[in-house]
């Protein structure tokens, strides 16, 4: 029903326990010898297959340069915002308001991994620099575009490229919305959008695919188990719809802001 609570104030601890170990497996693997030679085999294929284009086609390189731009992180945090608020889509109205708080908490858990995690790969020297920085066969964009490097923070490079922060902020929103998700067709499009997002940086050689899909994605899950399977998703998004009730209230005033679902219903 719509009327329902999005999250359950209560320990879901199969779930839990998957997100756990997930992640820790997926370390595992990429810490073993033959784990990490099969990651780093694709990855060279992978950074090769996209990133050599890059020379031949002036629309290809037109298309991730913008993609690898600092303001275009902006454009796609807007996308994901106005996906995830949109009443009766995955969501329905009646949800959206504790749902957009409850990813809020889910994705400052994932800093808090995320600042804990890079310093534990900085410490034990797993960390390592991005394929543009490794094969001299590597087309840089920032060659093209010196301009845009300086002025709009144009990223095709990294010293330090594990894990891979922007992936795995794409990768919990995807996650997140694919726990909700009913429809096929709307994982669909929730994971053709991420995997999209995700490739401006591969393509322009910032970050190895293992950044991605090692890191960024250990990361991911490991922060959504323990928000969305464990009280603190349902008690935090509780308590902050309640605290915000007053601003929200004040916001039913404005025109066109209180047509939005998050402002409407609660």
């Amino acid at each position: 029903m719509d009327n329902q609570p999005l999250f359950q104030a209560r320990w879901a601890w199969g779930p839990l326990a998957v997100c756990t170990l997930l992640p820790i497996g997926l370390l595992c693997f990429w810490l073993w010898p033959i784990g990490h030679q099969l990651c780093l085999t694709f990855d060279e294929w992978l950074f090769h297959t996209l990133n050599a284009p890059l020379s031949e086609s002036t629309t290809w390189r037109y298309i991730w340069t913008v993609g690898s731009l600092r303001p275009f992180d902006i454009v796609v945090g807007l996308i994901m915002l106005g996906l995830l608020i949109r009443g009766n889509w995955v969501f329905s109205a009646f949800q959206v308001r504790a749902a957009f708080f409850g990813f809020l908490v889910t994705l400052l858990l994932l800093v808090v991994i995320r600042a804990v995690f890079s310093k534990w790969v900085d410490a034990m020297g797993w960390q390592h620099s991005s394929p543009s920085m490794n094969f001299a066969s590597a087309i840089h964009l920032s060659d093209y575009y010196p301009h845009l490097e300086q002025s709009w923070e144009l990223k095709d490079r990294s010293s330090k490229s594990f894990p891979g922060d922007h992936a795995s902020v794409l990768l919990i929103w995807a996650l997140f919305m694919s726990l909700f998700s009913r429809r096929t067709w709307q994982h669909v499009v929730i994971w053709s959008l991420a995997v999209i997002f995700m490739l401006p940086r591969l393509v322009a050689g910032a970050h190895w695919g293992q950044d991605d899909y090692i890191g960024g994605l250990l990361m991911a899950i490991l922060a959504l188990g323990w928000s969305c399977y464990t009280p603190m998703a349902a008690k935090a998004s509780d308590a902050l719809v309640r605290w915000t009730t007053p601003l929200f209230t004040l916001l039913q005033k404005l025109p066109l802001i209180n047509r939005m679902s998050i402002v409407r219903r609660a």
